[in-house]
């Protein structure tokens, strides 16, 4: 019983609905990027480095069965190891605009954050009359 009673406390920590928020979230922002990156930035790489689409960059590491389309996918669903480097060029480009993005959101954060614990805080109230004849006692208690 302690021990399910201890992983309530835990499962109901701030922390971990918050970590889940966050990956629920950035599974739906990794589908944002992915779009970025396939659909806007690759074909504007490939246009500037000479109308190349990276998706279907490969090197084939083996010999290809009669009859096998030189694709990709075709080679893949044919079982032949292919070294497929535009790929991994699209997914590295992903991580890069990913990491650059959340980058610049923390920064951001952290600007808000600043800018909110720099906020003048409002003057204290001054202190009732009981606790400032009680402190005129205690000072002059203390002289000599």
């Amino acid at each position: 019983m302690k021990l399910l009673h201890e992983f309530r406390e835990f499962a109901v920590k701030g922390n971990v609905v918050d970590l889940a928020v966050g990956v629920i979230i950035g599974a739906a922002f990794a589908k944002i990027v992915d779009s970025l990156v396939g659909d806007i930035v690759m074909p504007l790489v490939s246009r500037i480095v000479g109308k190349l689409d990276f998706s279907s960059k490969f090197i084939v590491l083996s010999d290809i069965p009669p009859g096998t389309a030189m694709t990709l996918d075709a080679l893949k669903k044919a079982g032949v190891p292919v070294f497929a480097w535009g790929s991994f060029v699209t997914v590295a480009v992903n991580f890069l605009i990913l990491a650059f993005i959340i980058f610049l959101m923390v920064k951001q954060i952290n600007r808000l954050r600043r800018q909110h614990t720099n906020t003048p805080a409002a003057e204290p109230a001054p202190p009732p009359e009981d606790v400032l004849l009680l402190r005129e006692i205690r000072d002059s208690l203390r002289r000599p």
